[in-house]
């Protein structure tokens, strides 16, 4: 499988990530483990996860799974054939992007993890309480120790990116070499105003959440009656179901037919076929599920197939 290069980082990966936060909420120890094996032997390197993940779940505190990932690890032994990105900044536990908070939820993250280094850190959402500078500083001595390997940031805007880019070549900082936008068929407007200018412009690396907008461009969900086959997924799937989403559908339907390829692995090829995408990140609870998402790795899509999404998803 052809890896592709995450900005001016030393990474590369698979044109698909895998998103981790299905551990320890919708997915078990074991289904975890079977998931794992399966994205990594279906060629897949780069699993994305957060210290976060999952504090949301009634009876977790965080760190659920990043600890699940570490014990897979050691089971496995498939550390070099892996990628591993978590983030700082959103867990009460660690909260903020202060040198000294960095510092404590990098060791935790690594303990969890059961591995000496993370290959891509993001920072989680922007912190303006801390001076700039100070951020970027402990993430270049994390880089220095090894502990690291390449920075990102999620949940950033525009200005705040530049602005951080401007003072790593200005006072010689690691940059961040990634973004993590929201982006996907049915939420393109936020990501290509405001950050793939700056994208181009900078060769920054993108790796998009909400692929699939939360299980809605799978197709799954098409009425509100639909919402209830997913206690996890189905609400957040409700804003999408309106005129423009439903167009978004049908227009999936139509070039997946043609294919004979399912409506969620043609919108995965979609962000693939994307210039200024390095991959999109889709989560899965299943083996046959994860399969599915694979296969959009071997669908090309044609050069009007994608104008013809372009056109039902125009906002």
């Amino acid at each position: 499988m052809p890896y592709r290069p995450l900005g001016r980082s030393p990474l590369s990966i698979a044109p698909l990530v895998f998103g981790g936060n299905v551990f320890g909420w919708s997915a078990d120890e074991a289904r975890s483990f079977e998931l794992l094996d399966a994205f990594v032997d279906g060629g897949g390197n780069l699993v994305d996860t957060a210290d976060v993940y999952s504090a949301w779940v009634p009876g977790n505190a965080g760190g659920e799974s990043e600890t699940i990932i570490g014990k897979w690890l050691k089971k496995s032994g498939k550390r070099d054939r892996v990628l591993l990105a978590t983030k700082v900044a959103k867990w009460a536990e660690h909260p903020g992007l202060s040198p000294v908070n960095i510092r404590a939820a990098v060791e935790a993250s690594l303990q969890r993890l059961q591995t000496d280094r993370i290959d891509l850190y993001f920072a989680h959402q922007d912190d303006a309480s801390v001076p700039m500078h100070e951020t970027l500083g402990e993430f270049a001595r994390l880089i220095a120790e090894g502990k690291v390997r390449a920075i990102g940031a999620s949940n950033f805007n525009a200005d705040r990116i530049a602005d951080a880019l401007a003072l790593s070549r200005e006072h010689g900082l690691p940059r961040y070499e990634c973004l993590q936008p929201e982006y996907n068929l049915v939420a393109r407007a936020g990501y290509e105003r405001e950050l793939e200018p700056l994208v181009r412009e900078e060769s920054l690396g993108v790796v998009c959440y909400y692929a699939l907008a939360s299980g809605f461009l799978s197709g799954k969900y098409r009425s509100v009656a639909d919402l209830a086959k997913s206690n996890a997924r189905g609400g957040a799937a409700r804003r999408f179901l309106n005129p423009h989403g439903l167009g978004v559908l049908a227009a999936l339907d139509e070039v997946a037919t043609a294919h004979k390829a399912t409506p969620a692995q043609v919108a995965l090829a979609w962000l693939i076929a994307r210039p200024s995408v390095t991959a999109p990140i889709a989560s899965a609870t299943s083996v046959p599920q994860l399969q599915e998402l694979l296969g959009a790795l071997q669908l090309t899509l044609g050069a009007d197939e994608i104008a013809a999404l372009d056109r039902a998803s125009a906002a």
